[in-house]
């Protein structure tokens, strides 16, 4: 059974619309292509036409994936989510106790992360020693690197 995994909107409507580019430009393309080179003659040693059908198999593979994403996706209603603590949309602000370095991070769905917007993984090391705690509280977290100890500033929904 697949894993349920949780989407913003925007992140679940980004996945639709690839879904539908797929199915809706990709694979007719793809179906062209077969076509063309199936006329080209002898199919027992057409290169081409062997490369469009692994292409095809690899789009449909794509399709099938992202459809069972869909599928087992579930859309979070954030409003609904305590804001007391930090959870997943959470925006946090931290700052680090060893070189008093203040981060602003978003925790997101892993398929949601961009590190450069600010926004990381629910899943990542950093994000799970934050997820539970308040503001003022101090979070231990182990990275490759060594721990780091994180106090938390503030806490914020969108």
């Amino acid at each position: 059974m697949a894993e349920t995994v949780y989407y913003t909107e925007v992140g679940l409507k980004k996945l639709q619309e690839e879904l539908n580019q797929l199915i809706g430009v990709e694979r007719p393309l793809i179906s062209q292509q077969i076509a063309e080179a199936r006329d080209k003659g002898d199919l027992s040693e057409n290169a081409e036409y062997d490369a469009a059908k692994n292409a095809q198999a690899m789009l449909e593979l794509k399709i099938s994936k992202l459809q069972e994403i869909l599928r087992n996706a579930r859309l979070i209603d954030e409003s609904k989510i305590d804001s007391s603590k930090v959870l997943i949309f959470s925006t946090v602000k931290i700052r680090n106790t060893n070189n008093n370095a203040v981060m602003t991070y978003t925790l997101v769905p892993e398929n949601e992360a961009d590190l450069k917007a600010g926004k990381i993984s629910v899943n990542s090391p950093i994000s799970k020693g934050l997820l539970g705690k308040s503001i003022g509280e101090l979070a231990e977290i182990s990275v490759p690197a060594g721990k780091l100890t994180f106090e938390i500033i503030e806490i914020n929904r969108k």
